[in-house]
């Protein structure tokens, strides 16, 4: 099965961070220079199109997006907790298995019309990543996509995205929570 070798460096923590969740912990994967060069390598053979920004959701989002804005030659945009940005910001909030949370970005941080990838490490429910694609379209952007490493399709987040009519790509997915 494609991406196997990069599914072993993922490491599963059972129980965290409550009883019954399958944390899939993807640290041990980013600490593999060979497993992280070929994860990048391969979601970035996954755009079609090279986009003029990619978004990382906060925080490990950052990581795979900024790897990507770099080698695909695009801007990078940073969507992070509400809060946490100096300037004017646009804020979206999202739920949460038990409440909800928001997700923010500079007002100014994409020009109308800019084509935007939206990348994070992992889809579970949709929630953080429906939030910052209406943030990118509040401010003018064009969602060209997602990428994420892994899917949680038990979840249902990706199958959200793509029934809001968005595409969505991982390269490895696993069952349960």
């Amino acid at each position: 099965m494609a991406n196997e070798d990069l599914k072993a460096l993922i490491r599963t923590i059972p129980d965290f961070p409550k009883p019954g969740i399958q944390f899939r912990d993807v640290t041990t994967l980013l600490l593999d220079a060979a497993g992280f060069a070929a994860s990048l390598e391969r979601m970035a053979a996954a755009i079609p199109e090279k986009p003029d920004l990619i978004a990382g959701i906060e925080a490990r989002g950052f990581v795979f997006a900024a790897a990507l804005a770099q080698r695909l030659g695009s801007g990078l945009l940073l969507i992070r907790k509400d809060g946490k940005l100096p300037g004017t910001t646009i804020a979206e909030e999202y739920a949460l298995e038990y409440g909800s949370d928001r997700l923010a970005m500079h007002v100014d941080a994409c020009a109308p019309g800019a084509k935007v990838q939206i990348a994070d490490d992992l889809i579970a429910t949709g929630g953080s990543a429906l939030a910052a694609a209406r943030l990118v379209e509040r401010a003018g952007g064009r969602v060209a996509g997602f990428s994420f490493l892994v899917d949680l399709p038990d979840l249902g987040g990706a199958e959200r995205l793509r029934s809001a009519g968005y595409s969505a790509h991982s390269l490895v997915a696993f069952e349960g929570h």
